[in-house]
């Protein structure tokens, strides 16, 4: 049972990000937002988060490979909460302390290291803090954090399933008394 229910969270972790990256495609493609780098590495993170379920959900693996999907899962889902925490944390201060502009990401990826594409990503800029739409009053990016808190969660529940397996009740027996 524990194999089935396995594979169908995995099942679950990528429709529900597969749902929100085609949302994410839509806002981008029909209103026509565009997205800042944040918004792509969150991106990024979401489509690698939705090929590990894929390949988990298609590998069908045991209990180790379970945990070994779900974990990589969740750290990819953590990265992707961090950065979006990161992105409502810029939306939070005054645009003077932010950069004003900021190469492409494909010229960063060709210019920078990694550690100076990573700080240069991070550092934050005016159109990170932009908001630019809202649904119920939260910005994309908050949206993005509780989208990535969830699947995070479907990840750690699978490594609570794991170990604390649920206790199976003991079959009735007759009282070896009559009456």
């Amino acid at each position: 049972m524990l194999l089935a229910c396995s594979r169908f969270i995995f099942l679950l972790a990528l429709v529900a990000s597969a749902a929100v990256l085609g949302a994410s495609l839509y806002l981008e493609y029909g209103p026509g937002l565009s997205p800042c780098l944040l918004c792509l590495v969150q991106r990024y993170l979401l489509l690698a988060f939705g090929a590990v379920n894929l390949i988990a959900f298609v590998h069908a693996p045991r209990a180790i490979g379970v945990l070994v999907y779900s974990m990589v899962s969740m750290l990819l889902a953590l990265a992707g909460l961090a950065s979006a925490t990161c992105q409502v944390l810029y939306q939070r201060l005054p645009a003077q302390q932010l950069m004003i502009c900021q190469p492409d990401l494909a010229q960063l990826w060709n210019n920078l290291s990694l550690g100076d594409l990573f700080t240069s990503v991070y550092r934050g800029t005016e159109a990170c803090a932009h908001i630019q739409w809202t649904l119920f009053d939260l910005s994309i990016p908050e949206l993005s954090m509780l989208a990535f808190a969830g699947l995070a969660a479907l990840s750690l529940f699978q490594w609570v399933r794991y170990f604390l397996p649920v206790k199976k009740p003991r079959p009735a027996t007759r009282s070896s008394t009559s009456y």
